[in-house]
Parts: structure tokens; C-alpha cells; sequence
């Protein structure tokens, strides 16, 4: 955060002075010495842009003072004398042709005329929660904690977008990327032209962009290239945000759609339960029974117990009938008492059915209605209890879907130039080329011993 400050104050300044202002050591080191006691950051970090002008101009001065020598010395000689010298030793050489002039040619454009590239670097890796140290195992492993499973890797996928078209168009619309690559300040070669497509564009970004993943620790390394120091390291910040959005869009838009999803399932599922237990209420407060199972049972037990009773006096009647008068006190009680058990059979046997509008329904019915509206109430239970269960571990599933890119090296200003890389590129060029000549002599005296 502390760099950031620095980096908007230097812009502040920088939008205070004018070009020429800007590229002169003179009035750099004196606004230098005059903010040395207001703000000793921004004079550090003005004498570092001193340092970059100075080493331009210790680059030119060294290109200028080789040609001035190389002309001198030209100057010196014979004109004949050189003529022939070159004649004969690059002219008519073919190795002065094949190598030596394009290697001189190379080694001049690399040292006096090839533009600075400075890299900056910053590191980042993608994380996720550790859900197994908020809850209980029982959670964790209802969850699905634990088991492996196929997902996409979050790092090839952040490289693959730091690589894309979209990132590009973030970048040129933010910072101005392609205005940058096609400044006048760069040589020919080294720079982005007006002419170019996109798909140049495109290709021109990835060469100096690259993005290296350490497949042990999971560090994702973003180096970019610019022509200054300054914008290469707004280049890197922009891309390490800019794909720190996009990490932390993914987790949340895949957390956000599947909980949606659930929430609206078990809804549905929690109106069925209420539906059910609604209608179960309303059954039995319209026949004013709690359970009607139970009731049913105690009222065929009433009337299995009046018929056993009934029998009883039935059988015990005809027995007095054998010994006794019809009008015997005794025979006339017993009559009394059938009578009044029969009267009360036909009593509970008209309980075992109710009337609804005046119309007659057996128990049985009732009693088939209530379970129907019983075990519908049960099985929309279990489904609701499911769908608890479901949805919590929905929640817990999104909260793992979650994603964070963590910063581990903040982007930094490169204090020197890391391409071109001079000496490796000519020496590299130099073997190359006696490589390639080596093997062309070698095909073309073979061909000519063979037509010998």
C-alpha cells in the first residue's frame, strides 16, 4: 500500500512539469533536494528516475563516441586500402557473408540501437478455506470432506486468463497498454507498429507477459516487460488485480447459482409440509377426533365386549326358561337386562359411523382417509428433513467453492533493464551462424568430392 502512495505521488509530481522538465537531470536534482525535507520518499524515488536518465545517457554517449572513433579511424585510411580489404575479406569471403556481416550487423543494432526492457515481477497464489477446522467431523463427513474429487486447476486456469484477450482489452482500457508498446521512444524492432492487428497485438502481449506456475508450492510467478520501469510495474499490479477479481467472481457466481438453486428446491418442500400438517389439522377437527385409529379401536372394543355380554344373557335366559315361568321375577329381570344390552349394541354400533351432510360414513373410511393423510404427512417430513440436510450442505459447499488470490511478492520497480540480454544474444547469434556455415561447407564439399 506503501508503494502505491509513493507511485501516485511521482504521478502528481510528473503532472506538474512538462516533458522536457521531466527527461532534465538538472531540474530533477533540484526538485529532488527541495522535497528531500517535505517528502523524502518522493525525493528517493525522483533521484531513481535521475538514475534511469543517467544511464540512458551514458549508453548514448558510449554509442556516439564509437562511431565518432570508428569514423576517425575510417578517415584514416587509404580509400583503396579499404576497398580492397573489404573486397577480400568480406566481399569475396563467403564466411565474411554468411557470418561475419550479419554478426557485425546484429552486434550493432544490440548494443547502440536495441531499446531497454525492464521486468517487473510479483508473486500471488490462489487459496481456498480449510472448512474441516470449522466443523465437526460428523458435518465434515456428511459433507464430503475429505474425498477427492475432479476439479479444474485454479492455477492453469489464472494463467490461461492472464493470457487472454479479455485481460489484453482490460489492460489497454486501464493503463493504456498498446500506447505504451507503440512509443516512439523504442526502436523499430523492439516496438508495437500502427499497422499491427489485434492478433499481432495479442501475440505481442504474450512475448512480454510470461507466467510461471511452481507445480511444489503452487506460487504463481507474473513477470511483464515495458520500456520504462515505472509502467511495467503498473503493468504487473494491474494484471495481479485485475486477476485477483476474476479468482474471487468464479468462487462467488458458482457458490451464488448453486445455493439459489437449493434455497428454492427447499421451499417448495417446506409448502408441501405445511400443506400436509394443514390438512391433517383440518381432518381432524372436522370429525373432532385427535385419533381417530385409537378411537375407532376403543369403540369396536365397546361393542366386541356388548355381543359377549349379549350372548352371556341370551344363554342364561334360556336356561331359566327351563326351570322358570316366562313371568317369573327372575326370568323378567334377565329379559330386562338383555333388552337394555341389545339397546345399547345398537347404540355403539351406530357410533362406528358418522354423519357428514346427512350422509353415513363408516369408520373404516375415516379411518383409510386419516392414514392416507398421515403418511403424507410423514413422507413430506422426511423430505424436508433432506432438505435441510441439503441445504446445509450446500451452504458448506459454497463456502468451499470460495477462492482467494494471496499475494506473496508485491510488483516492484526494476532498478536496471533485463532485455535485451547484449552479450548472450550475440554470442548466441555468433555460434549459430559458424554452426550453419559449418554445416553448409561441409554438404558443399562433400557435393563436390561426389562430383569429382
Amino acid at each position: 500500500m506503501a508503494l502505491m502512495n509513493i507511485e501516485q505521488k511521482f504521478e502528481q509530481f510528473r503532472a506538474t512539469c512538462n516533458q522536457s522538465e521531466f527527461n532534465d537531470i538538472d531540474f530533477l536534482a533540484r526538485a529532488s533536494s527541495i522535497q528531500n525535507n517535505k517528502d523524502p520518499e518522493l525525493a528517493k524515488r525522483i533521484k531513481q528516475r535521475i538514475k534511469n536518465l543517467q544511464r540512458q545517457t551514458r549508453n548514448n554517449n558510449s554509442a556516439n563516441s564509437f562511431w565518432h572513433k570508428l569514423l576517425n579511424g575510417l578517415t584514416k585510411l587509404n580509400n583503396k586500402t579499404l576497398s580492397l580489404w573489404i573486397k577480400k575479406r568480406i566481399i569475396h569471403s563467403w564466411y565474411g557473408r554468411l557470418v561475419l556481416v550479419p554478426f557485425v550487423v546484429f552486434s550493432l543494432y544490440q548494443v547502440f540501437w536495441a531499446s531497454e526492457r525492464f521486468e517487473s515481477t510479483a508473486q500471488v497464489i490462489v487459496q481456498q478455506p480449510d472448512g474441516m477446522a470449522t466443523m465437526d467431523a460428523s458435518m465434515a463427513l456428511l459433507t464430503g470432506f475429505g474425498v477427492s474429487s475432479n476439479v479444474i486447476n485454479d492455477n492453469e486456469l489464472l494463467k490461461s486468463y492472464i493470457y487472454s484477450s479479455d485481460m489484453r482489452k482490460y489492460l489497454d482500457d486501464k493503463i493504456e497498454l498498446r500506447e505504451h508498446y507503440m512509443t516512439d521512444v523504442a526502436d523499430f524492432f523492439s516496438r508495437l507498429h500502427s499497422w499491427n492487428t489485434n492478433k499481432d497485438f495479442s501475440e505481442y502481449y504474450q512475448d512480454h507477459v510470461e507466467v510461471l506456475i511452481d507445480d511444489a508450492s503452487g506460487v504463481i510467478t507474473v513477470k511483464a516487460q515495458g520500456f520504462t520501469p515505472e509502467f511495467s510495474e503498473k503493468l504487473v499490479s494491474a494484471i495481479v488485480l485485475k486477476a485477483e477479481k476474476y479468482i474471487n467472481s468464479i468462487g462467488h457466481q458458482l457458490a451464488k447459482s448453486q445455493l439459489t438453486f437449493i434455497k428454492g428446491e427447499h421451499l417448495l418442500i417446506t409448502n408441501k409440509f405445511k400443506q400436509a400438517q394443514k390438512d391433517l389439522m383440518l381432518y381432524q377437527e372436522k370429525y373432532t377426533l385427535l385419533d381417530p385409529t385409537a378411537e375407532g379401536m376403543s369403540k369396536q372394543q365397546i361393542t366386541y365386549t356388548l355381543e359377549g355380554q349379549v350372548s352371556l344373557k341370551e344363554v342364561e335366559l334360556k336356561s331359566l326358561l327351563t326351570i322358570m315361568s316366562p313371568i317369573a321375577p327372575r326370568v323378567l329381570t334377565v329379559k330386562n337386562d338383555l333388552a337394555s344390552l341389545k339397546s345399547q349394541l345398537v347404540t355403539e354400533r351406530e357410533k362406528l359411523a358418522e354423519k357428514n351432510d346427512g350422509n353415513v360414513i363408516p369408520v373404516s373410511e375415516i379411518l383409510s382417509q386419516f392414514t392416507d393423510l398421515k403418511l403424507n404427512l410423514e413422507l413430506t417430513l422426511q423430505a424436508y428433513t433432506s432438505s435441510e440436510i441439503s441445504l446445509e450442505k450446500s451452504r458448506v459447499e459454497a463456502y468451499r467453492q470460495l477462492k482467494y488470490l494471496i499475494t506473496v511478492q508485491t510488483a516492484g520497480i526494476p532498478d536496471d533493464n533485463t532485455y535485451p540480454r547484449v552479450w548472450y544474444n550475440i554470442i548466441l547469434l555468433f555460434s549459430m551462424l559458424n554452426l550453419v556455415f559449418a554445416i553448409i561447407k561441409i554438404i558443399w564439399v562433400t557435393s563436390k568430392e561426389l562430383k569429382n
